[in-house]
């Protein structure tokens, strides 16, 4: 029933976020950021530690009173913002928002990661951290005319891994990352630009008549008849591994699929030419697209 209420008052954050995006009088504020997070949380709840010897209350729509931290895939603790510091550094992250937006040497995909990285950096409420940075990069994306965006739930590995390549490159200060640079988070960059672009393409295809599927659901791999060419095991395999990562390497696909990376090599190379798959960025940063 928690959950059910959760789904609910969201629907009614994003009605509300999507009016105070349009609203171009009324700047982004701190209030409107705890207000929101009061919202989706639908008021002060309970919650049981990982543990199971206790309970905790988590407060909606103030900023936390305790310490957050996470445990990382190698088992170290990373730890956000302490409860001292999340004041100023909100005040200060908003701050800065409102510069940038006025100076518009950003652009408004790179404003809207920047923002998402920093803010979550900082972490500032006791729960519902991702989804407010998720709603607010919506909120910089309408306000500036462009198409809201959805990242699926599928990608929640993707996600959280290209903003764990960014944190290496920033460092583990709660105040570095609270004043990242674009260039130091430039792989989330290319995340969210996958996502807007393929928002654009979506709606390209709904108006030409291309696409009658409004649910911006994408090709399944696995399925070779659906892509309109006769694909070999391997290419279907190297298509369902970059489906489900697309920042996998050429290295992984060799392990995983146990062939060579020269026939990994000339195995994208012919999806390459089939028009299936695609190279955005360099080797390092880059990722797959499946088009």
């Amino acid at each position: 029933m928690r959950d059910l209420e959760e789904m609910k008052a969201h629907n009614v954050g994003l009605e509300m976020m999507k009016r105070e995006a349009i609203d171009k009088e009324r700047p982004l504020s701190e209030n409107f950021i705890k207000e929101l997070n009061n919202i989706i949380l639908a008021g002060d709840f309970y919650k049981v530690s990982s543990d199971g010897s206790y309970k905790y209350k988590i407060h909606a729509g103030i900023y936390k009173t305790r310490p957050n931290s996470v445990i990382t895939p190698s088992g170290e603790m990373f730890d956000y913002a302490s409860p001292e510091e999340t004041p100023s550094l909100m005040a200060d992250l908003l701050a800065w928002y409102r510069e940038e937006e006025q100076k518009k040497q950003l652009s408004v995909v790179e404003l809207a990661s920047l923002f998402h990285y920093r803010y979550i950096r900082i972490h500032p409420f006791e729960d519902g951290n991702g989804r407010i940075a998720r709603l607010i990069v919506n909120y910089i994306l309408r306000r500036h005319n462009y198409p809201m965006i959805v990242i699926p739930t599928a990608d929640r590995r993707n996600y959280l891994d290209v903003l764990g390549k960014c944190d290496k490159s920033v460092g583990t200060l709660p105040f570095d990352g609270a004043n990242a640079s674009i260039v130091q988070i430039q792989p989330f960059v290319e995340y969210i630009t996958f996502y807007v672009e393929r928002k654009f393409q979506f709606a390209k295809e709904l108006i030409e008549g291309v696409s009658r599927d409004i649910s911006e659901t994408e090709v399944k791999a696995e399925d070779p008849n659906e892509l309109g060419v006769k694909l070999g095991v391997n290419q279907i395999e190297i298509i369902k591994h970059i489906q489900s990562n697309r920042y996998i390497t050429i290295a992984e696909l060799s392990q995983i699929i146990k062939i060579s990376k020269v026939s990994i090599y000339k195995n994208i190379k012919k999806l390459g030419n089939f028009g299936i798959i695609e190279r955005v960025g360099s080797d390092k940063t880059g990722y797959w697209r499946i088009r």
